[in-house]
């Protein structure tokens, strides 16, 4: 394409966050629907993105290089290939999404949505950031909107999640910022540049403590057993866009940075720890499972059900097969859209009975027939039934990863028996449960909120039933990885 695409859309959101300082505060209407039209503005714009990509090409595709600070080697480079690319585009669409989903928030509209914004250019900057400065400014850029959407509009214990939250995440980019400068001045290339480190690789005595920057900085964004502590208060306490977002992308940006950055940058040590790595993603998955059997509040076992789901995604990068890192990147987005879904849904109930209280919901099937539906059909999406996307993914991971961990994976499928029982459970006594004698009665599903169900729902059928078109995207980058890697 002869113009910056990636720029424009990358920024798209910036430019919006400006012109809606433009609107007055009171004009609340005109906000949101302003904020959603910008957003599917940037959606639309991300299409042509999925037309012009040439499956197979080894290079990075619609790149975008130019010097920034020459005199030490940082450049603004940016680029997709197979791995990136639908991250980037989920992040486009769960942004929609999200705004939709926001239409009830009432105090400080514009700087709600505003703030979003400028989350929306940190998430997608990170996955198209070719240059390790420029790759760190967009990861610390969502650090700073995330803190204040929680601390502002969550919920009870919204200040300490919000700490909590600032406090894991910020200690973990200052450790990935130490790791970036050894590569830098230890490499012998004294630049910046991922491309050029990753074909390379960097062999470094420094190289196990460079790896161990980068490691705890990614673990923790994903987040990983024993570093996921922040993630329930969090996820909990944000406000139902904020709990999508931190879901659906913002775990995200650890579990592809693991291959982006500790794969291709440092694979001599990737290969040495993938053991242990291993071995935290299924203590991961078990644990969180386990965790999640003991809620009584339906959020909290979302959010726990999302670290034992991430533990899959990390089993399979571990496991560093062909079939793995497909079922691994293809699991990413699985889970931005069925965890993304299961909070929007929560968010959704919790707004007409005011409570996440499993004891306290019962009968939402007849409640509220639609959105009780929905929600069955994105727990079942989550334990992985066959003919919705969890099952391609989840599947794709266990085969590929059992002839290289082969004992961790048949206890990998032991997570899935656990997650099959706390999600049916839970359906059992708040959906189909005996209503309360206090609940009363309650409107269904509105247009605007079946809108922004609608897509998640086609996606996770679509990938479920036939996932070649988006494993065509995916397949050739992860084949491109193992021969730069092995070569």
């Amino acid at each position: 394409m002869d113009y910056p695409i990636i720029t424009m859309i990358v920024f798209w959101p910036l430019v919006g966050a400006l012109l809606l300082q433009l609107i007055p505060r009171d004009k609340v209407n005109i906000i949101r629907w302003s904020t959603l039209l910008i957003t599917l503005i940037g959606l639309a714009m991300g299409l042509p993105l999925l037309s012009g990509f040439k499956v197979g090409q080894t290079a990075m595709q619609f790149a975008e290089k130019a010097p920034w600070i020459p005199g030490i080697g940082i450049s603004y480079h940016v680029g997709l290939d197979g791995i990136s690319l639908p991250l980037f585009m989920l992040g486009l669409l769960l942004v929609v999404v999200t705004v939709l989903a926001s239409w009830s928030i009432k105090e400080r509209v514009r700087e709600y949505f505003s703030l979003l914004l400028f989350l929306e250019v940190g998430m997608l900057g990170v996955f198209a950031a070719l240059d390790f400065v420029l790759f760190y400014i967009f990861w610390e850029l969502v650090l700073i909107p995330m803190y204040f959407i929680i601390g502002i509009w969550g919920g009870r214990n919204r200040s300490y999640a919000a700490v909590k939250f600032f406090i894991y995440t910020l200690a973990g980019s200052a450790l990935m910022l130490v790791g970036i400068l050894a590569i830098y001045f230890t490499s012998g290339l004294y630049t910046f540049d991922i491309v050029k480190l990753m074909e390379v690789g960097y062999n470094h005595q420094l190289a196990t403590f460079v790896f161990l920057t980068f490691f705890i900085g990614f673990a923790v964004k994903v987040p990983m057993w024993p570093v996921h502590t922040w993630l329930p208060d969090a996820y909990v306490q944000a406000p139902t866009g904020g709990s999508i977002i931190m879901a659906g992308i913002l775990s995200k940006m650890g579990t592809y940075a693991f291959i982006r950055v500790i794969i291709q940058v440092l694979p001599g040590e990737f290969t040495r720890f993938a053991p242990y790595i291993a071995v935290l993603a299924v203590i991961s998955i078990v644990y969180a499972a386990l965790t999640a059997i003991a809620q009584s509040d339906l959020k909290k076992l979302v959010a726990y059900s999302s670290v034992s789901h991430l533990g899959y995604i990390m089993l399979g990068i571990a496991a560093f097969t062909q079939v793995s890192l497909n079922g691994a990147v293809l699991q990413m987005v699985n889970h931005g859209l069925i965890t993304g879904m299961l909070f929007l849904l929560v968010g959704y109930i919790y707004e007409r009975t005011q409570t996440n209280e499993i004891s306290e919901l019962g009968g939402l099937s007849v409640k509220i027939p639609i959105l009780g539906g929905m929600f069955v059909f994105a727990a079942l999406a989550s334990l992985g039934l066959p003919g919705l996307s969890g099952f391609v993914g989840e599947i794709l991971i266990l085969l590929g990863s059992y002839s290289t961990y082969g004992l961790y994976t048949i206890i990998a499928v032991f997570g899935l028996a656990l997650t099959a029982f706390y999600l049916i459970r839970a359906n059992q006594y708040a959906i189909f449960g005996v209503p309360p004698a206090t609940m009363g009665e309650f409107r269904d599903v509105n247009g605007r909120e079946f809108i922004s169900i609608l897509p998640l729902i086609l996606l996770i059928v679509a990938v479920g039933v036939y996932p070649k078109p988006f494993l065509q995207y995916i397949d050739p980058a992860v084949n491109i990885v193992l021969q730069m890697i092995r070569g």
